[in-house]
């Protein structure tokens, strides 16, 4: 584990929500959600934080936002404009450092060991990005700063909206043995109800797991866990960061129902699912359906091929196969969804094209090392 590293996440604070109560003052201080319409069956991109004191959070359906709030504002998404903000707060990134990880429009990851400052305070450039962003945007970021990715990205959550946390080389033991297990980066919602099941509760609980016994119940990603529990993570921050998969989905108001319906929707998925790799320079060998049924439920299928897809006919052709197994005659549909990863890419996935997808969703053990600054 190299502590020498220093390396810092920044998260805007409630990014699309916040771009719209600033440039509309009648939504400021209200809550607000970015996102599809109750009418239209629409989900919540994104939340303000007057709307997450009501428990609104996005991915939830539109028509539940709003019955925790019944005054809650919508705001539709402006890609746009949040895609040219992000190229804005990229180029304050890129001034410190040409380490820059995006992540999604509103996070990213820079590595400032070496800085174009040459100024030997992470904390110190944080808070100065976090100050310049305020400046050009008026918006603003919380920041974590550490020793690797997964401990900056923690302590990036830990104190927002404006927040500033450090986890230094010689606190960073104790701190992740008393952090809740669901509260890891990494671990999702039905991961941490398992662990909690294995009496897995803190950090301390996930450390005294072996690697063995970790993988026995978790698979490869037990490594993983194995690993974060001792505050060991060596990936490095990577610029050139490709997208590992591209795929594309529709909601549909009122819901699908019949076979042949669903089939003549998936042509237009297909054809942009196409058109995205096409842009990308990419085809792909694992094709994936999703099917979310009008009941929320949802499904998915996956079929990975010998030969790499790339045209319309083939990506629909394999959805269509794919659906087969799936019974929907009795019931409605409101989203479909085909993916394609195992990607061959040409060129490089930009970022901003992860968060557009969203934004459509809506609308439809610790060594200290001396000589390290850690002020």
């Amino acid at each position: 584990m190299n502590s020498q590293r220093k390396i810092i996440h920044v998260d805007m604070d409630a990014f699309y929500a916040s771009v719209e109560q600033r440039d509309n003052p009648k939504y400021r201080g209200k809550p607000l959600v970015v996102g599809g319409s109750p009418d239209k069956r629409g989900a919540v991109a994104a939340a303000s934080y007057e709307a997450r004191k009501f428990g609104i959070h996005s991915a939830m359906p539109s028509r539940a936002a709003v019955q925790r709030c019944p005054h809650l504002i919508f705001a539709p998404p402006r890609f746009e404009v949040y895609r040219e903000i992000s190229e804005q707060i990229r180029s304050i990134f890129l001034n410190y450092t040409d380490l820059v990880e995006p992540l999604a429009l509103d996070e990213a990851y820079l590595d400032v060991t070496e800085n174009k400052k040459e100024n030997p305070s992470a904390t110190a450039i944080a808070r100065e990005i976090k100050q310049t962003i305020l400046q050009k945007t008026q918006l603003t970021s919380s920041a974590g700063v550490s020793f690797n990715k997964f401990l900056a990205k923690i302590a990036s959550g830990m104190n927002k909206p404006d927040g500033l946390t450090v986890i230094q080389p010689d606190e960073a033991e104790a701190f992740i043995e008393a952090l809740p297990i669901e509260a890891f980066y990494g671990v999702g919602r039905a991961t941490a109800a398992k662990m909690q099941e294995l009496g897995i509760r803190t950090g301390v609980d996930l450390k005294q797991r072996s690697e063995r016994e970790l993988m026995h119940h978790f698979g490869k990603v037990g490594l993983f866990y194995y690993q974060i529990a001792r505050g060991i993570d060596d990936r490095p921050v990577n610029p050139n960061r490709i997208r590992k998969s591209i795929g594309a989905e529709t909601s549909f108001d009122p819901d699908l129902q019949g076979r042949a319906l669903i089939e003549e929707k998936l042509e237009a998925i297909a054809q942009e699912v196409q058109e995205r790799l096409k842009r990308n320079g990419a085809r792909g060998r694992t094709v994936t359906l999703k099917v979310k049924f009008a009941d929320y439920r949802q499904i998915t299928r996956s079929r990975t091929m010998l030969e790499y897809v790339s045209n319309e006919s083939q990506i629909l052709g394999r959805a269509k196969e794919l659906l087969r197994g799936v019974e929907v005659e009795a019931q409605k549909v409101r989203l479909l969804g085909i993916t394609l990863s195992n990607l061959d890419t040409e060129t490089d996935e930009p970022i901003y094209r992860q968060m557009e997808l969203e934004l459509q969703l809506a609308l439809s053990p610790t060594t200290l090392e001396e000589g390290v600054d850690w002020s």
